[in-house]
């Protein structure tokens, strides 16, 4: 289970032009991110505000909110274990959370397998949450010309809509639509001017620090998932059964749309899984389809253990298992959430049942 003492990661990226300069200056000038690490990519695009500025040395930044900031000149992980080393010295102002930016061109998909597999730094922090920023303005040319933009949204936990005060309301449904159709489970937040509460972007994981427990739920989120779900925006029988998003819905109108090959899937298995079996089938998936698995998240019915066991993975990288003493709910079925890339549900559902041997099928639950 996430301890008090792991630290929580935050991912930002947005493709080039989305808004993340201006959203990132305006949540270092809040009083919540005073013991806040941010890591800039030394390749980056954001600069930040020299008002902001209270002391600098070569690579680090210490602004008058209290929040650090350093550059990337190595390895990220390394860049990590160093920034940790320096605050357990008492050389740096202490920071319990740490925020890394991304570069606009970047899938983010390696720097969230380096935080949750690397053995030095995996029992001291957990990643939180990706958010992504996406912009109102030009956002659904940006989708469909650039698969980086696509991933971005797809993995995220959080979507930032920037400049939604520069288009008209139909405008903004209409990305609003394709944003749900590419990850349902993903709240869409409205942004002017990069005004954003740090509360609606961060603790946004499975560890809840408001109720000091784990919110399976409320990370999970597999309702979205159903078919037809509209999802979430902030602003203006026995088996298997699968649900599955709209990612989809673009194709007969345009086959040239990065969002084709999307497929936001949820499956839902009712009798408890043999762990054997289960170990089986994920080596064999991800071994055989890892880089097109772009997000996974589930709650997983073990056979031999008495609670709930909790994965997430990003392509062919599991987070190492969370397990849980006791169900969060009466609701004991397996749920598997997936985003993927050219991977049909089908696929998924009929090699789980290889592997399982339940009675597969395609329905509400």
């Amino acid at each position: 289970m996430f301890a008090n003492r792991q630290m929580p990661v935050s991912v930002l990226t947005g493709f080039l032009g989305s808004g993340k300069t201006t959203v990132l200056n305006r949540l270092l000038r809040d009083p919540a991110m005073a013991r806040v690490m941010v890591i800039i990519n030394e390749f980056g695009e954001i600069g930040i505000d020299h008002e902001l500025v209270e002391s600098a040395t070569d690579d680090m930044v210490l602004l008058q909110s209290g929040c650090l900031c350093c550059t990337v000149r190595s390895d990220l992980i390394e860049t990590i274990q160093a920034l940790l080393l320096k605050q357990e010295r008492s050389e740096i102002p202490e920071f319990d959370r740490i925020v890394i930016e991304t570069t606009g061109l970047a899938d983010p998909a390696p720097i969230l397998q380096a935080v949750m597999t690397d053995p030095m730094i995996t029992n001291r922090l957990h990643l939180d949450g990706v958010i992504a920023t996406v912009d109102a303005v030009v956002g659904e040319a940006t989708l469909d010309r650039h698969m980086e933009a696509v991933k971005q949204v797809a993995v995220s936990d959080r979507l930032l809509l920037t400049k939604t005060d520069l288009v008209e309301e139909n405008q903004c449904l209409a990305i609003e639509r394709r944003l749900r159709a590419l990850n349902p489970g993903a709240p869409i937040i409205h942004t002017t001017d990069g005004e954003i509460d740090p509360d609606r972007l961060f603790d946004v994981g499975l560890y809840n620090p408001a109720t000091k427990s784990l919110d399976v739920q409320r990370w999970l989120d597999d309702e979205k998932y159903t078919s037809g779900s509209q999802g979430e925006h902030e602003g203006h029988d026995g088996g298997i059964v699968d649900h599955h998003g709209q990612a989809h819905e673009h194709r007969a109108a345009d086959v040239n749309r990065h969002d084709s090959h999307i497929n936001a899937v949820c499956m839902v298995v009712d009798e408890p899984i043999p762990g054997e079996a289960l170990d089986r089938w994920l080596g064999s998936l991800f071994l055989l389809n890892g880089p097109d698995l772009l997000r996974f998240k589930a709650i997983i019915n073990v056979a031999e253990l008495p609670g709930p066991m909790i994965l997430h993975g990003v392509q062919h990288v599991i987070h190492p298992p969370t397990m849980l003493k006791r169900w969060p709910s009466v609701d004991r079925r397996t749920r598997m959430v997936f985003i993927t890339y050219d991977i049909d549900e089908h696929v998924l559902r009929d090699s789980l049942k290889r592997f399982i041997g339940e009675t597969v099928s395609a329905g509400d639950s």
